[in-house]
């Protein structure tokens, strides 16, 4: 929350404090968006100022805050075809490349640039980024995965298990993905902007749609009745039945 009622809030994706007291901001980003740096640095000074003790001698010392976004796209400027996915941010001294503040932390990981099959897995960051690059369209549970937490992970994403709160976010995200599609076409600036963002739309609508394919495939193997495989992953009647 801001300091004042007219102040600026921010909601963040996940945020979570270890038994340290170290705060963590996730956000996850679909597509991109301008000023995306911005907002990540933005969001980071809430944890910070809400460590702030009102009425006492506080001596300004501050636990850690790392940020972290979780991005499926390029993420770098200028590094579209670069193979690095993992960029880790801190304040630095620019004369001798040191860490000026250690307690300041951003984490962007760039999904697309993840190419590791599933025999190249050894770490666990590797598997976790192998399950959010292909969870949507894994149909079954990978060999190298078999860790409890992933378990655990594959459990929460079956849409047949969801309760009816869940199942009315998961609507909630599909509307989203389609709210982001139409502000990309209707955020065109000038012709050759129109011609990107059309592309990148395109791409989105695409990749939904297939994501929502795959859902209902899973869907219709469990008994799941037409309608409500429509009605969840806005498919049209017509083509659940196809697929069925």
């Amino acid at each position: 929350l801001g300091d004042r009622s007219d102040a600026r809030r921010a909601i963040f994706d996940v945020y979570c404090e270890n038994q340290k007291g170290e705060k963590f901001i996730v956000e996850m980003q679909n597509v991109y968006q301008e000023f995306f740096k911005d907002r990540t640095i933005f969001y980071s000074t809430f944890p910070i100022r809400e460590q702030a003790q009102r009425g006492r001698n506080w001596d300004f010392k501050l636990e850690a805050v790392y940020t972290i976004g979780l991005l499926n796209f390029n993420f770098a400027e200028g590094l579209d075809e670069a193979k690095h996915w993992h960029h880790e941010v801190k304040l630095m001294e620019v004369d001798t490349k040191k860490i000026f503040y250690d307690k300041l932390t951003y984490f962007y990981v760039e999904i697309p640039k993840f190419n590791k099959t599933e025999d190249e897995l050894v770490t666990m960051y590797d598997k976790w980024m192998y399950v959010l690059k292909n969870l949507s369209v894994l149909m079954n549970r990978p060999a190298a995965l078999q860790e409890r937490v992933f378990t655990r992970l594959f459990e929460q994403a079956e849409i047949s298990k969801f309760n009816p709160q869940e199942l009315m976010q998961y609507e909630d995200s599909v509307n989203a993905y389609r709210d982001i599609v139409n502000a990309i076409n209707t955020a065109k600036k000038d012709s050759f902007a129109e011609g990107r963002a059309e592309g990148r739309a395109e791409g989105i609508t695409e990749g939904i749609e297939q994501r929502n394919i795959e859902i209902a495939k899973k869907m219709i193997e469990r008994g799941m009745s037409l309608n409500d495989i429509s009605d969840m992953t806005g498919l049209s009647i017509e083509v659940v039945e196809q697929l069925k």
